[in-house]
């Protein structure tokens, strides 16, 4: 190994655990001076635990951490900037009502006789941000400046206070094409310097366009390291989805059911920064399932039809009647139902009741002036628990002391009470045990046979292929794909996330800026 391909940090055998949960397994992690590493991974893979780890923000239960070859063991992030290692995640850490200049230089100002320097301050921001290309007037507050030009005000910062790693976690998340460009001339600027540079993102093209090499973890476990020129981007995917996914063609046939009329349809749907627009109809007795990558837009595309986040473009129709859908009150008026993916924030209410939480969605749907009274509660709560197996040892205890699959079918059975016409549901097996998995399913499959039109977005592939008519697949922000027939298979939706496949049922042009600047205004 040459001087510039030395390992400046080198992590081995690392493990870390939250009371029963084993975020890190045995992780190896090196990285070498003068390269940029990408670190890859789906939720839950273990990707923060480890930065946090290389920076201080915890410690290890297990393993070592070497810097330049020497075993490191830091208390706080601050004692490891000291030692060399700085970071700059997707928010900007800084002061946006302070200035370019002092955002650069605070807490370590020049003084002369107990007062600050600001002529000096204010000349060696200008230097130093001109070694990054950036010609700006220094005195103007942070805020006065575009997300990128913060970004390389925070790396300038990060790197003056460090000088040999430099982690970007999510950096480009914000940005446009052009945005991004600058900020990737800026990181192989420092890759030049000999700085060695962490990558985190959930943007494949851009990790081959500016990454040496990868490592990719999941469920806490390293899964591979390879320099990038050795692998192509579905070897990527496959090795963040798994090995084990079963490239097996759709097992139920339901790529060539018959469809009903449609429920919904999408029409140019889309928001500046979120999701561009998009073309979409779910017909009645109809699964469309939903794949794609963390950060591809697929829970984005859920909040727009939920009008969690108010569309910007486009139209939406109901049995062929428009509507307008700008925030959740309307959705529900509309017949639609929402499970999110985070339902311990977003979904239950964890100090309600289980027959409260059941019962809310229809009381809002109905005005309070209709007041559902406790009989019909305690049957509509009955009811659905019955027929989706709740197991709770009462129906007027927290929802928060259910177990995870219990709060997801007590989510579900809110929806299912308000009689939808369209019901999205966004991850729903996920953090669940086998059971309540194999419940949810069947569940899904029951209600398409009744009629009911369902978007459900998950990561499972054998489980997306397993229910649904037609699967559309989700790459930077748009939808790039639409499978059917005997294309809902694994292998397929694998080629189409990683943007490898071409066919008839792959739009024939290319996705827009990873921020969404192609919607339309």
């Amino acid at each position: 190994m040459t001087d510039a391909q030395a390992a400046v940090v080198q992590a081995s055998g690392i493990v870390k655990v939250f009371g029963a949960h084993r975020a890190l397994d045995q992780v190896d992690f090196d990285l070498r001076a003068g390269e940029v590493h990408a670190l890859l991974g789906e939720n839950g893979a273990g990707k923060s635990t480890l930065i946090k780890i290389l920076t201080g923000a915890y410690q290890p239960d297990g393993g070592t951490v070497r810097l330049s070859g020497v075993e490191v063991a830091f208390r706080d992030p601050l004692q490891a900037q000291g030692a060399g290692i700085g970071t700059v995640y997707q928010e900007v850490n800084l002061l946006p009502n302070r200035s370019v200049a002092e955002n650069l230089f605070l807490g370590r100002q020049p003084t002369r006789f107990g007062l600050v320097r600001r002529r000096e301050i204010v000349a060696r921001a200008q230097e130093l941000l001109a070694a990054y290309g950036l010609d700006i007037d220094v005195t103007a507050e942070l805020s006065d400046y575009s997300v990128a030009v913060q970004q390389i005000v925070a790396i300038a910062r990060a790197v003056e206070l460090s000088g040999k790693v430099l982690v970007l976690d999510e950096p480009t998340a914000s940005l446009d094409r052009n945005e991004v460009d600058r900020l990737f001339d800026v990181v192989r600027t420092l890759k030049s310097r000999g700085l060695g540079i962490v990558f985190i993102t959930h943007f494949l093209d851009q990790v081959f366009e500016v990454a040496d090499r990868v490592t990719i973890l999941r469920n806490g476990r390293k899964i591979a390291t390879h320099t990038l020129s050795e692998v192509t981007t579905t070897d990527v995917v496959r090795l963040m989805l798994g090995k084990d996914v079963a490239f097996d063609h759709h097992p139920t046939g339901l790529g060539g059911a018959a469809r009903g009329a449609a429920r919904v349809s999408f029409t140019g749907v889309g928001r500046a920064g979120s999701v561009a627009p998009f073309t979409l109809a779910v017909h009645e007795g109809e699964v469309v399932g939903v794949a794609g990558l963390l950060g591809s837009g697929r829970t984005e595309m859920a909040r727009l039809m939920f009008g969690v986040d108010a569309p910007e473009t486009g139209t939406i129709t109901v049995n062929g009647v428009p509507v307008q859908i700008r925030n959740p009150v309307q959705a529900v008026a509309a017949g639609f139902g929402f499970c999110p993916e985070d339902r311990k924030l977003d979904g239950i209410f964890g100090d309600l009741s289980v027959r409260e939480n059941i019962i809310i969605a229809l009381q809002a749907k109905l005005g309070w002036f209709r007041a559902l009274n406790p009989e019909e509660q305690i049957e509509l709560a009955g009811r659905f628990a019955e027929a989706l197996d709740i197991r709770a040892a009462s129906h007027d205890m927290p929802v928060k002391f259910l177990s995870g699959g219990n709060q997801q079918k007590v989510i579900l059975a809110r929806w299912l009470a308000i009689d939808p016409t369209f019901l999205i549901l966004d991850e729903p097996t996920r953090g669940i045990d086998v059971g309540a998995h194999a419940e949810i399913v069947r569940t899904i499959n029951r209600l398409r046979e009744e009629g009911l039109a369902l978007l459900v977005i998950s990561s499972e592939l054998d489980e997306v292929v397993a229910y649904s008519n037609r699967v559309v697949v989700m790459r930077e922000r748009a939808l790039v794909a639409e499978l059917s027939g005997d294309e809902v298979a694994p292998e397929t939706i694998v080629q189409a996330i990683a943007g490898t496949r071409d066919g008839p049922g792959t739009p024939p042009s290319a996705p827009p800026p990873a921020n969404g600047t192609g919607a339309a205004a």
